[in-house]
């Protein structure tokens, strides 16, 4: 599947982070704009309660589906927030540590924040991304 996002990595910023710093998309698309990937169930239970890597792993495979359903794949991805309930810069690296495995060498662009609370019930993870195909 040919992706119709060309990542960008400039040459007067660092490199020590593993992220692109610019998408671009320069052709008639078809835009996808995803609601935030949850650590749920099929029965909407929030997995994985108290443990942020395997929080950020069902987040992900409910990214994938979503994606899929659309005829997308995570290399459609153009931009991702990933949010993570904590204050500690060590729990979002581990979330993060996984976010990367999954994107593999698609590093888009993202923003990874601490906050304070999210949506469900135990939920410590959360990643909502846009995503742009060829139309």
């Amino acid at each position: 599947m040919s992706s119709a996002v060309r990542l960008i990595r400039g040459t007067r910023l660092t490199k020590a982070v593993d992220y692109a710093y610019a998408a671009e998309v320069d052709a008639s698309v078809r835009s996808l704009w995803l609601a935030g990937a949850c650590p749920l169930d099929e029965q909407g239970r929030t997995v994985a309660v108290g443990d942020y890597e395997g929080q950020a792993h069902q987040v992900m495979r409910n990214l994938i589906t979503a994606l899929e359903d659309a005829g997308a794949a995570l290399t459609d991805i153009a931009r991702t927030t990933v949010y993570v309930a904590s204050g500690r810069q060590a729990d979002l690296g581990r979330v993060w540590s996984v976010y990367r495995a999954y994107m593999g060498e698609h590093d888009a662009p993202s923003t990874l924040l601490g906050v304070a609370v999210l949506g469900y019930e135990d939920q410590l993870v959360e990643v909502e991304a846009v995503a742009v195909l060829p139309a």
